[in-house]
């Protein structure tokens, strides 16, 4: 069955090299492998694909997740904005916003997220408590 298999996120990109600067030197995300037009990256217990294509950046709404633990989230955010990361607010319902980081109460949890974009405008998601 097809829910028996791990997802693989796939990302389009511009320029290659500029993304490989992003997600390995930014993200600190480990290569896989090198395939046609594209690099496999190694990511928690999956990974993702990010290949050039004419078409990057035409997607709007969020393209990846990744989640955090919690005791970790801050950390990270700290991380990425050293790194120049800007985070973006979205009018979403039930949801605070502090410095670019959402807060969503869902009755007794509650999760924290950021959105950023890559250079080539796909958009990311940090969060935790997502699964």
């Amino acid at each position: 069955m097809i829910g028996d298999h791990t997802p693989v996120p796939t990302l389009a990109v511009k320029d290659l090299g500029r993304a490989r600067e992003f997600y390995e030197g930014v993200l600190g995300l480990t290569p896989g492998r090198d395939m046609p037009g594209g690099v496999a990256y190694n990511a928690g217990s999956s990974g993702l694909f990010v290949y050039e294509s004419e078409y990057a950046g035409t997607n709007k709404a969020t393209a990846m997740m990744m989640e955090v633990p919690a005791d970790a989230f801050d950390t990270q955010i700290s991380d990425l904005r050293s790194k120049g990361v800007s985070f973006e607010t979205y009018d979403m319902p039930d949801t605070q916003w502090d410095d670019g980081v959402a807060t969503m109460n869902m009755g007794d949890d509650s999760f924290r997220s950021v959105w950023f974009q890559d250079p080539d405008g796909n958009i990311l998601n940090l969060g935790t408590g997502m699964g």
